[in-house]
């Protein structure tokens, strides 16, 4: 595979056991020191980070799979941007005025913000922590700049992609949404190729070029991340017991 060297024998065995290849075993208490710290590390709950293009499909995808899997909740994050129709204050977003959104920026409320299109959006850190350390799995629907941001101060977060079929696909979803206007759908579609440039900095890549596909995939991406090491055994530390014994 391009960009990756292929390993055999000795030299795997080496790389794999690092600068302790030729050295006698790790003590067993080591190795519990480091499983507890790594544990108290993790949160009990997942962070999804789930981004994509506008007219993605990614409001659709999240939708059902939060109505289908009770055990993800919506992260609900503040915006400056009008409600669409149908959307209510404090279900999809907390709506504030600028001056209140940059008020709360100053005071370092936010995980991470970003300016899209015109508009602010930014996730608050502490009730996002707290809901974490409750053992609930997190979703959370941002741009590509606001994932950067929180992988850096949630570096066990599961990071989701979400890529339209093509880019005149795109442009015929924002058409048929028919909730902009001719001039911002002409933005969105002019910016969606350098959203889409960062594609490779998320951990799961989903296509949506057929929404039911799409939405099994994204299931079976949020189930494999909580079958992680770390997730298990935030979850079941009485499973993971014996790793304490002698």
């Amino acid at each position: 595979m391009a960009g990756r060297a292929a390993l055999s024998g000795s030299g795997a065995k080496s790389l794999a056991l690092g600068r302790y290849a030729n050295t006698e075993p790790a003590p067993r208490s080591m190795l519990r020191s480091f499983v507890a710290l790594r544990a108290s590390r993790m949160s009990t709950g997942t962070l999804f980070i789930v981004a994509a293009p506008s007219g993605a499909g990614k409001t659709t995808l999240v939708g059902r799979l939060l109505a289908e899997d009770t055990q993800v909740q919506h992260s609900i994050s503040f915006t400056t941007r009008s409600p669409r129709p149908g959307e209510a204050d404090g279900r999809e977003y907390h709506f504030i005025d600028v001056q209140h959104f940059l008020a709360m920026r100053e005071r370092g409320e936010f995980a991470e913000w970003a300016e899209v299109h015109g508009n602010f959006y930014g996730t608050s850190r502490l009730w996002l922590e707290a809901r974490l350390h409750e053992g609930c799995d997190m979703l959370l629907e941002i741009d590509w700049q606001g994932a950067q941001q929180m992988r850096r101060q949630f570096p066990e977060a599961v990071s989701i992609f979400i890529l339209p079929p093509s880019l005149e696909e795109l442009e015929r979803r924002l058409r048929t949404r028919g909730s902009d206007s001719e001039d911002v759908i002409a933005r969105r579609v002019a910016g969606a190729l350098g959203e889409m440039r960062h594609v490779a900095e998320f951990d799961f890549v989903i296509i949506n070029k057929d929404l039911d596909v799409a939405l099994g995939q994204l299931k079976a991406a949020v189930s494999a991340s909580r079958l992680r090491f770390g997730r298990q055994r935030a979850r079941h530390p009485e499973v993971f017991r014996f790793l304490d014994q002698d």
